[in-house]
């Protein structure tokens, strides 16, 4: 095989590593890329493609990601990973897994390690390298790497999301909750929050976002029964699509430009968080944005019609 064909066939591997250490489609994607350029000009061929290329994207990605905490502590309000809504790698024995470990819970967790522990437990725990393989990427010994691994599992255990098991379940009652969400049903909405169901939204600074946080079942069916109705009246479209492994809409304007991305969690039947990511700099992978602002004038200008 061509060193061009050994890349593509490894490209969804890398990807989702360099996804999962960086919360960040585009830089995930940039990070592929520069180890495309690195592989390329390489004068020698390693004995294991596939262990090459995951250590030059591991490294990449730690380096990215050192210097993005510094922009992410001085973000505008809260701060999501980038909408991922298809991730490239596919092991169907361990599909669950891999889509539980790319949820933005599971993300926002991983925020709490230094990078050398977030690629550590992304490498061993999520896709299963072998200490070796795991101390060469990240240029630290097999010890240490234990070491890495045994701090990373006890903090993310700590705080580990907890999703229904059960797929279809999970998927009737998210339509059940899209439905009351177009209808404006507080009533059915109250029914599928638990008691401290809350609200996340990362506008950046850069599209409408909520102020402060809305928490407990009452405030988020009143906010969000006041809110998608009048979007829906003027023709704003909500598309339920698997959202970093989880149920989600994205949610479109009139011209089908991408308005925002939403991710449902459920647990015990119930919805536990809702997360939006309307921030226009993370949305651009998902299709053309739209103008937020633009898009509230409408609804308030609808409104006073009325």
């Amino acid at each position: 095989m061509t060193r061009t064909g050994e890349f593509e066939q490894l490209r969804p591997l890398l990807f989702s590593i360099a996804y999962r250490i960086l919360g960040s489609v585009s830089e995930a994607e940039d990070a592929v890329q520069e180890t495309w350029l690195r592989f390329e000009t390489s004068t020698t061929l390693p004995t294991s493609t596939k262990a090459f290329l995951s250590a030059v994207v591991t490294r990449i990605s730690i380096d990215v990601l050192r210097s993005a905490r510094v922009r992410r502590e001085e973000y505008v309000g809260d701060w999501l990973p980038e909408p991922l809504l298809t991730d490239p790698y596919e092991d169907p024995a361990r599909s669950a897994e891999l889509a539980d470990s790319v949820s933005i819970a599971a993300l926002l967790l991983l925020e709490r390690l230094s990078p050398l522990e977030r690629a550590v437990f992304v490498l061993r725990e999520v896709f299963g390298f072998g200490f070796g393989e795991v101390a060469s990427a990240v240029g630290r010994s097999e010890a240490a790497c234990r070491q890495l691994a045994t701090r990373a599992r006890r903090h993310m255990d700590e705080g580990r999301p907890r999703f229904d098991a059960d797929r279809q379940e999970r998927e009737e009652l998210a339509a059940r909750f899209f439905k009351a969400l177009r209808e404006g049903d507080v009533d059915g909405l109250r029914e599928m929050l638990s008691a401290d169901v809350q609200i996340a939204a990362d506008g950046g600074g850069k599209a409408p976002q909520y102020a402060r946080a809305i928490v407990g079942t009452d405030n988020v069916a009143r906010v969000l029964a006041s809110t998608f109705p009048g979007l829906v009246r003027i023709g704003v479209t909500l598309d339920p699509r698997e959202v970093n492994g989880q149920p989600g809409l994205v949610v479109y304007d009139r011209d089908n430009k991408v308005l925002l991305t939403m991710t449902l969690d459920i647990h015990d039947g119930r919805i536990q968080a809702i997360r939006s990511v309307n921030n226009p700099d993370k949305l651009g992978h998902v299709g053309p944005v739209a103008d937020a602002w633009a898009v509230v004038r409408e609804v308030s200008q609808a409104r006073r019609r009325r």
